[in-house]
């Protein structure tokens, strides 16, 4: 299986691109797309050094008919910025956000037929793909994408003398016991914080086979392996104090701040963990999360998603620069190898983890085309997912119920299937 591509390496994360054409304009005139991308703060270990000034640089050296009209806005306000602008009438041409169902269910976008040719569409790794298909067609190009695994601090590990990554839940349990009997303050970092706590939580049902939804592609959670894995987590994990002393308030920012600084033995992180723990010189080591009873779990799939708007008319300009911004060439010039995010291409990740700098990413690489996404083709998802970040939390807490927050969870998920379909 061939491995994808390394785009614009920008820690975890997700850059908008927007684009403004000038309506009307004859094939001989300029077009001035509006580029509309997410800008971040210096995040934990990660360099977000944006660099889609190169990238429009080099693109508008290639195409003298295009204009790009590039905007930024801070990552935690693109959703809302995209959607007050798609609302006003004023959509960009190409945007990047972390929805984008709305926008396909109302007919709004082109979809990847329309923008890429036929080689560059199947390069695209299926699994990234499949997560931004919508009525059979894919409108959410991934972008940015992430995959994480287990990190743990060798150091902490050989001093509690632990040999190697846990392989099952129960090994997981013992390596944090461990870890406390030497004084760890937190042997496992749980990130049920509000941050990303939809993120942990799928990760550790996917280990023990369960999920957000069920065979019909639909919301299930109150399911017998979902309601296992939280009680799992609330007896073994949380209970016992080897969560630390407030899970459900730990964010994953701060979780990987205090990785680094050696009070969490371990956790699962993405690959924007890697250049923080070398710029600090930490020991450390990863591997794939553990299913419940031994092996290596399915694991999670996460991207940024770019579209491309019809109302500017615009499909030739916007597949002529979002081919550019896939293709190998422009790929392995602008990737720097700063190990923040994954390529989403075969050709990008082929090209990325056969250079010296790209190595240290082929194990999460590899593990792309077997990404489970959380169900973000769903108009829905949003709102479910604020639920998730709310909820999941007091279910693993001292007296939770599990199955009763995820019954919850289900009731909130038909109550915003609901709200979506009317809205």
């Amino acid at each position: 299986m061939r491995r994808r591509q390394f785009l614009l390496q920008t820690a975890g994360l997700a850059g908008a691109t927007a684009a403004f054409g000038l309506a009307g304009c004859s094939t001989s005139s300029k077009v001035t797309l509006e580029l509309l991308v997410a800008s971040y703060d210096k995040s934990v270990g990660a360099s977000l050094g944006d660099q889609w000034d190169s990238v429009v640089a080099a693109f508008e050296k290639q195409h003298a008919d295009i204009r790009i009209k590039l905007e930024r806005v801070p990552y935690d306000k693109i959703d809302k910025t995209l959607a007050q602008r798609v609302e006003a009438g004023r959509a960009p041409d190409i945007a990047q956000s972390n929805i984008f169902a709305p926008y396909a269910e109302d007919g709004r976008l082109y979809n990847m037929t329309q923008l890429f040719d036929i080689v560059t569409q199947a390069d695209f790794i299926r699994t990234f793909t499949e997560a931004g298909t919508v009525d059979d067609a894919t409108y959410g190009i991934p972008f940015l994408a992430s995959t994480p695994r287990l990190f743990y601090n060798k150091e902490l590990f050989r001093r509690a003398r632990i040999s190697g990554a846990p392989t099952s839940w129960d090994t997981l349990r013992s390596a944090a016991q461990a870890l406390r009997a030497i004084g760890v303050k937190t042997p496992y970092g749980l990130q049920f914080g509000p941050e990303a706590a939809d993120d942990e939580a799928l990760s550790w049902l996917l280990a023990g086979g369960g999920g957000y939804v069920g065979e019909l592609a639909e919301y299930d959670f109150a399911t017998t392996a979902n309601t296992e894995a939280l009680t799992w987590l609330r007896d073994e994990l949380v209970a016992p104090g080897l969560a630390g002393a407030a899970p459900a308030e730990l964010d994953r920012t701060a979780a990987y701040g205090q990785f680094l600084q050696g009070e969490i033995g371990m956790l699962i992180a993405h690959p924007v963990l890697m250049g923080a723990a070398d710029q600090a010189r930490l020991p450390y080591a990863h591997a794939p999360f553990p299913k419940k009873d031994g092996g290596a779990a399915r694991p999670l799939g996460l991207s940024d998603w770019l579209m491309a708007f019809e109302r500017n008319g615009h499909r030739k300009e916007c597949g002529a620069f979002l081919s550019f911004l896939y293709g190998g060439k422009s790929a392995t010039t602008y990737g720097s190898g700063n190990r923040s995010a994954l390529p989403v291409t075969y050709s990008a990740s082929d090209a990325a983890t056969g250079s010296s700098a790209g190595k240290p990413l082929a194990a999460f690489v590899e593990q792309l085309s077997d990404a489970q996404f959380a169900p973000v083709n769903m108009r829905s998802w949003p709102a479910v997912r604020g639920a998730i970040r709310t909820d999941v939390g007091r279910a693993v807490m001292k007296g939770g119920e599990p199955g009763t927050v995820l019954a919850s969870l289900d009731e909130s998920a038909v109550k915003a299937d609901m709200e979506a379909a009317t809205g």
